[in-house]
């Protein structure tokens, strides 16, 4: 069995093919276990090409892993590199494995996929699992539909990994507002290694200034956020908010656009030209933080993910999800089900994408309520909860700390 050492290491994986929801998910995580104790070093391994835009806090630093993106058509290809897939995959789980040997952590986290991109964590998570060290796979609140996420497991043999090769399944949110696991048929001794620790609260650095948008915008008066969080599908959302600007003068309330650093330059330039145009409306390609832009918001325009609800919940803004349907219903799901318990409210892209149906959505942002009106228990404790379970990891043997039933994180069983 692994002997702790008195300082104490966190390998996090994050396989990032595209968008900025593993990455900021993790920096998150990492931040907040540096900021809870003294004694941890956190490394992150990520595929994103911007991670370098983000800052991270002493102690926590990453190592980026050559870059694969995922096409139309499901498959995946090299970013950058002139390889194939196969070569690309092979170089990534070697440097990944190399890391683990050399960063000889204490703990592992790998983000969402119980594998890896295809299975290019299988090994490191065996070598681990052989020296003791505790393994933990760290899923978001929605995945996709039951049947699609059961199917998606089945090809990946994710099965085997969740029952052999994890200690505990972390759970970014709480089981009665969106369960992951439910529907899909798995053992006990699967669902019993769940902790379900509420979304991940994120804060404001005040010290953090606001980026500069144009002269024309002021940051004093309101102003609506719209985010798509890393652009490659936002193109839609931006445009059905032009339009209603364009055909809605009455519409007066100052709008900043954050295009997402992923969308297409073209898409990019368009908008900007459109932009110019327009006295109320103003747009950023991309900003690292984020939190600022939410903490001055008046009401947030937003796909649904994850990350943007956290926001959302985590600076109490009066919201309107415009979740996409494809390739999966995870936005979906969680929009849906927000709007049920009173969260935030949902507007559906029916195609037709009517600027009065934009229009009135922003103007309703005024009058709509705000996470907080919502009592639940527990919501925004993930990240002390995971403190909290990481406390145990540190201070007791892996033994102890990896075996389910720690009741009072309110593990399933």
């Amino acid at each position: 069995m692994k002997q702790l050492r008195p300082g104490k290491r966190l390998l996090i994986y994050s396989h990032d093919t595209f968008g900025l929801g593993h990455l900021r998910r993790c920096q998150t995580i990492a931040h907040s276990l540096v900021g809870h104790r003294a004694d941890l070093s956190v490394l992150i391994l990520s595929g994103s090409p911007i991670i370098g835009s983000f800052d991270f806090r002493t102690r926590v630093d990453f190592i980026r892993i050559p870059g694969v993106i995922k096409l139309r058509h499901g498959e995946y290809t090299s970013l950058s590199l002139e390889m194939d897939i196969e070569e690309t995959v092979a170089l990534r789980a070697g440097l990944i494995k190399h890391t683990a040997e050399m960063f000889d952590p204490d703990l592992f986290i790998v983000d969402k996929e119980p594998l890896g991109l295809r299975g290019e964590v299988a090994d490191t998570l065996k070598m681990l699992k052989e020296k003791g060290v505790p393994t933990v796979l760290g899923l978001r609140d929605v995945l996709d539909e039951p049947g699609v996420l059961s199917e998606e497991w089945e090809r990946k043999k994710a099965l085997p990994a969740l029952r052999d090769l994890y200690d505990q399944i972390w759970i970014y949110g709480l089981k009665d507002v969106c369960d992951p696991l439910a529907g899909v048929d798995l053992p006990d001794v699967v669902r019993n290694k769940a902790i379900y620790t509420g979304y991940l609260r994120r804060s404001w650095d005040s010290t953090v200034a606001m980026p500069y948008v144009s002269d024309k915008f002021d940051p004093h008066k309101p102003y609506v956020l719209v985010t798509t969080g890393g652009g490659g599908d936002g193109a839609t959302l931006i445009d059905w908010v032009l339009r209603a600007y364009e055909h809605y003068k009455r519409l007066d309330i100052q709008a900043l656009l954050v295009l997402g650093p992923f969308m297409q330059s073209k898409l990019q330039s368009g908008f900007m030209s459109r932009v110019s145009r327009l006295d109320a409306v103003h747009a950023i390609t991309f900003d690292s933080h984020m939190e600022a832009l939410f903490e001055h918001a008046s009401g947030v325009v937003a796909m649904g993910g994850y990350n943007t609800f956290c926001e959302v919940l985590s600076f109490d803004k009066p919201c309107v999800i415009v979740p996409r349907t494809v390739p999966r219903l995870e936005q979906f799901i969680r929009a849906k089900r927000a709007e049920e318990l009173g969260l935030s409210s949902m507007l559906l892209d029916d195609d037709e994408r009517r600027p009065e149906d934009m229009a009135h959505a922003i103007e309703g942002l005024e009058h709509q309520a705000p996470p907080s009106a919502i009592h639940i228990p527990g919501l925004l404790d993930g990240l002390s909860t995971i403190n909290a379970v990481v406390d145990r990891w540190a201070s007791e043997s892996p033994t102890e700390v990896s075996a389910p039933g720690v009741a009072e994180l309110s593990v399933i069983g």
